[in-house]
Order: C-alpha cells, then structure tokens, then sequence
C-alpha cells in the first residue's frame, strides 16, 4: 500500500470554545488527525466565564418546549440534538467523572457547580486522544495554495488540512477571543452572512413617563439602585402587528436588574431576541411589569384606595402591599407625581407598570450573538456549500437560545454535527 494511501486524514478545527472542542474530539474518535488552534493563550475562556456563577450545562424540560427555545432555527437545532441532546450532554459530562443535579428552576449544573474541572477533565482526555492544541495562533484565512493562514506573534505560517472546521463564536466578549474577525474572511469567500447582532442583552431605557424630560433613569436611582435586582415581578411583551405575522408575546415571571442606563438580567434574557427585533423595526419596545405577580388587580385596587389616616402613601403601600424599597422608588422613577397619589392610577401602574426601551446594548457586551453564516447556506453537515471540506459550528452559526443551558448545548450539539461530518471528508480526500 502507497505511502499515500497509509496517512492518516487530518481535520484542523479553528477556535477552542465549547463547539471547537466537541468537533475536534468527535473528529478524532473517527479516527483522524486532530489539530486545534485559537488565538487565545488557552482554550474555553467564555465557558469558563459562563461558569462562574454556575455553569448551567443544559436544561431537564421535555424535548418538545426544549426545542421551542430555538424560534425560527427550531427544526434545523432539532436535527443537531439528535445527535446530542440534553440527556446525552449530561452522560458525556458523567464519562468525565463530572456528575450534575437539577436545580429548582429545571436548569442542569454541576454538582460542584464550577466549569473549570469539567473543561480540565474534556483537555485532559482530549490530548490523551491525541488531540493537538496550537495556542496564540490567529487565524488570517487562506493562503493561494487553500492551506490555512495562522500568525502567531510576528511570525505567520500556514497549515494544511483535509477538512476543516470553524467554530469561532460570534462577537460578544471579544475579550475573551469571539470577536468576529472572520467575518470578512468569509464574506470574501462569497459565503452568506447575516448581520451579527446582539442575543441574551441587556437594554437601555426611554421611561414611559409623559413629564420624563430626558430618557433613563434619574441620577438618583442610578447611584443608588443600579445593580440591584428586583423580584419577583412578572415582564409582559407584546409586540405590534407586522403584516402577515401575528403579534410576538411574552409573560414569565423571574427577576432582573437594573443598570445605570436600564435593564438586564436572567428574565430580560429571555426576551431579548423579541425586545431587540421590535426595536430595530419600531425603534422602541415597550413592556410591562407586574410588581404584585401574586395578587390580583382587584385585591390591589382595593388596597389602594383604602383610607390610609394620617400615614404616608409610602407607608401604606408598604403595609397593605409589601411594597417598598426598589419597587417603590421605581414607582416614584416611572410615574408622575400626580399619577404616584392617583389610587387609580397608582393601582394600574402595580400590576401593569410601564418600561419603554430604546436600545439594545452592544454586541461586545452581550452574553451572545445573534447572525452569522446562515443555515441554508449549509448541507446537513455544516459544511458550506460554496466551500468544500469547510465546515462551521457553534455561535458563528445564524441562530440563538436564551441562556438557560439552551445555547450551550446546541452549541456542543452543532460541534458533534460538524466534527462527525468533518472526519467523513477528510477520510473520502485521502
């Protein structure tokens, strides 16, 4: 047998998050010759970051809602779940000797909570594989020849593969090495990009106040209440009617917190792709808030406009309703001075209290992105069509999932996808 014939196919995976590592580890259990290489020192620096309050690897709810989470992209992440979905990403974690247990709210997390032994656990494994990791090395592109184009410091080099993947997130934290250079890479090449956009963010504010002479929160609130969360309160969205579309809605109850400029958080989160699409086309979104989620507009109404004596409308809120602290002085932030000691008013504004935002934060603050290559621009195996034996995977992908263990696990999931398809290749060009 030529000398040809014996070498082993090479795949060659371009960044070292969640995605990148899955697909070099699924490409290597084929049987093909691994390399890694990121432009960071190390590799899994946004997953060690997500991790640090807790990492929530995925959620236990049923398939069905599960796959919900996905919007628009639903059946094209339901084909990558197939291949890892929740139940299997918790047994892989367990083959790492990393258990995890449920929390209250369905989410999956370590049972120690932390991400970095389960990511020292997948490293370790991953080079006893014989998977190579190439640090400080940012990709350039292609050199005339196809091979791959890296620069390491001042020196450049170029490598070549079989097949090769591309998981190089999107462009939230850029600090941490998503910063979306490959953009224009890509676009060179004539492969279809949707614009990169800001996904689970938080948003600045324009108050609903009729007498507000400029958007945002007072001074006062700034310097004293920004960074404090306010629960429990239900977050109510619904969107205009767009032609041919019905109404975007919203209602779930969480907690969120305020910033020096508007909102953020795990319940604004969730409704930011909704939030962020409004306000690119209407140029505001507006919400509204239920500070009382557990009593009815009735009971409050009535609470309200009991005579209250000699005692302040403070007191008596916080007396009847419990209202006070950050809930009070967000009902002094938001509403008028006549429409604070308005019982009718003030009753509507409890249970229904108005938010308008006018932006999205940046992308380089978001805890994701949303654009990307897009999907039909893709075979089943996430390769691109225009590009033979180039295949992409995780967040650099046109889709997005709220946090909650759902963008994590379809990242890894794409990662198996690609890998898996990549070795095929790979071994078909020997």
């Amino acid at each position: 047998m030529s000398e040809l014939k014996q070498r082993v196919p090479r795949v060659v995976v371009v960044g070292g998050g969640p995605a990148g590592l899955m697909a070099a580890e699924r490409a290597r259990a084929a049987g093909c010759e691994v390399g890694v290489y990121d432009a960071m020192a190390s590799v899994g620096r946004k997953f060690l970051l997500a991790g640090k309050g807790g990492l929530n690897l995925t959620h236990s709810e049923a398939l069905e809602p599960f796959l919900d989470r996905f919007g628009e992209r639903r059946g094209e992440v339901a084909r990558w779940l197939d291949r890892l979905g929740p139940a299997d990403l918790r047994a892989w974690a367990a083959g790492l000797g990393v258990q995890t247990f449920v929390g209250s709210s369905g989410r999956v997390f370590p049972v120690d909570m932390k991400a970095a032994p389960l990511l020292r656990a997948w490293l370790h494994r991953l080079r006893e594989s014989g998977v190579r990791f190439h640090m400080r090395q940012r990709w350039l592109g292609w050199a005339e020849n196809g091979a791959l184009r890296f620069q390491q410091g001042q020196a450049e080099s170029t490598v070549a593969a079989d097949a090769v993947v591309l998981a190089l997130g999107g462009a939230s934290w850029p600090q941490l090495g998503s910063d979306g250079r490959w953009v224009p890479l890509l676009a060179a090449r004539g492969v279809g990009l949707a614009p990169l956009r800001s996904a689970n963010c938080g948003f600045d504010l324009g108050l609903a106040r009729d007498d507000a002479a400029a958007p945002g929160w007072s001074s006062y609130f700034v310097e004293r209440l920004a960074g404090q969360p306010i629960k429990p309160v239900v977050l109510n969205f619904k969107g205009r009617d767009r032609a041919g579309a019905a109404a975007r809605q919203f209602s779930r109850q969480g907690e969120f917190v305020f910033t020096s400029s508007g909102i953020e958080g795990s319940l604004v989160y969730a409704v930011s792709s909704l939030l962020r699409d409004e306000i690119e086309e209407f140029g505001e979104a507006l919400i509204h808030l239920d500070l009382l989620p557990d009593r009815s507009a009735q009971f409050v109404a009535e609470e309200v406009a009991r005579p209250r004596g000699s005692r302040s409308l403070s007191t008596h809120l916080k007396s009847r309703l419990g209202v006070d602290g950050l809930k009070s002085a967000l009902l002094h932030e938001v509403l008028s001075k006549e429409a604070f000691h308005g019982p009718r008013q003030l009753a509507e504004a409890l249970k229904r209290l108005p938010l308008r935002l006018r932006a999205a934060r940046p992308v380089a603050e978001a805890i994701s992105t949303a654009g990307g290559v897009r999907l039909q621009d893709l075979d089943a195996g996430l390769m691109l069509k225009a590009c033979p034996g180039l295949f992409c995977a995780g967040e650099m992908l046109d889709w997005e999932a709220p946090t909650g263990g759902y963008l994590l696990t379809a990242s890894m999931a794409s990662g198996v996808v690609a890998g898996e398809a990549a070795a095929a290749w790979a071994r078909g060009a020997r």
